[in-house]
């Protein structure tokens, strides 16, 4: 078995030899231009030179959730394309996004404004029932998002393309019911992979219906929110604030109104990092299956994007 790997940013010198480890008797090389066929791939974000060469391949491993970089390539036909299900980010997203939430209900952010000012104040304690979560996309990491969330006793919202019944989670799906979504949510979480229907959904029209005083918190792709639109909800009032973690362009331009305005916080797409030693072994063990001939979790449907 011959399997090819490829990453515009991650380190081949560490991820080759744990391939080759969890899955003996492979060969596992870097790809390159004219290598030799291969039976798999395992890549992030390739060149579309690689995917045209490769025409035998069984199918190809994203190493990460998001496959918006391959859905823009050319995809060898009848080639399955497949994500990794979770490898370990859930729970760091589930951290990323509970902490935001949590940070920005207990205005722990004017606390430490205070606190560096030398200013020793109290704020009235708000109540969670006014604060509303709304998840929207309900994946592997939105569903544990919304599960995290909604322990700290906060009213919880999610919105799919389809219907799911999530425990504890009041359930939204399709284009009819995203509206009504944005209206009963006050902080307003975007887990979306990014598609041709999803690129600029957080935009004037849909931030203007979440409640007064909202918070947006990304942590999917930067072209889920247009910039100067969630600027402009914020500048007006409407919106209380935003916590993001991705961005149009990364890293981000010096010079972004992102970098000081006093009411976002940005961190550089760290909420939920690829594990390199879990993502190997659900690569290996879909691998697998695959040789067995069986089905496998986080097949991508190429007409939806995800």
């Amino acid at each position: 078995m011959r399997i090819t790997y490829y990453s515009a940013d991650m380190d081949a010198a560490s991820w080759i030899p744990g391939l080759q480890a969890a899955i003996p008797g492979a060969s596992v090389t870097l790809w390159e231009p004219g290598a030799p066929q291969a039976d798999y791939a395992v890549v992030w974000k390739p060149p579309q030179q690689m995917l045209d060469e490769q025409s035998g391949l069984k199918a190809i491993f994203n190493t990460g959730a998001g496959v918006d970089a391959l859905m823009q390539l050319r995809l060898p036909d009848d080639v399955p394309v497949i994500r990794l299900d979770d490898a370990g980010m859930s729970v760091q997203m589930a951290e990323y996004v509970s902490h935001a939430v949590i940070r920005h209900f207990r205005e722990l952010d004017g606390y430490e404004s205070d606190m560096a000012m030398g200013k020793w104040s109290f704020r009235k304690p708000r109540s969670r029932a006014d604060y509303p979560v709304g998840v929207l996309g309900l994946g592997v990491l939105g569903e544990r998002v919304a599960k995290a969330v909604a322990q700290f006793d906060f009213p919880v919202n999610g919105w799919s393309q389809s219907p799911k019944s999530i425990a504890g989670v009041q359930s939204f799906h399709g284009a009819a019911q995203l509206d009504a979504f944005l209206a009963a949510s006050r902080i307003v979480v975007c887990l979306l992979p990014l598609t041709p229907d999803t690129e600029n959904i957080l935009n004037a029209e849909r931030l203007a219906m979440i409640r007064p005083g909202g918070y947006v918190i990304n942590v999917a792709r930067g072209a889920h929110v247009v910039d100067a639109d969630l600027l402009a909800a914020i500048d007006s009032g409407h919106l209380a604030g935003a916590t993001l973690d991705v961005f149009r362009v990364e890293p981000l331009p010096q010079g972004h109104a992102f970098w000081t305005h006093p009411k976002i916080t940005i961190t550089p797409h760290t909420s939920a990092r690829t594990l390199r030693s879990e993502s190997i072994a659900q690569i290996a063990r879909k691998i697998a299956a695959l040789q067995n001939g069986e089905a496998v979790a986080g097949r991508v449907d190429a007409a939806r994007g995800y």
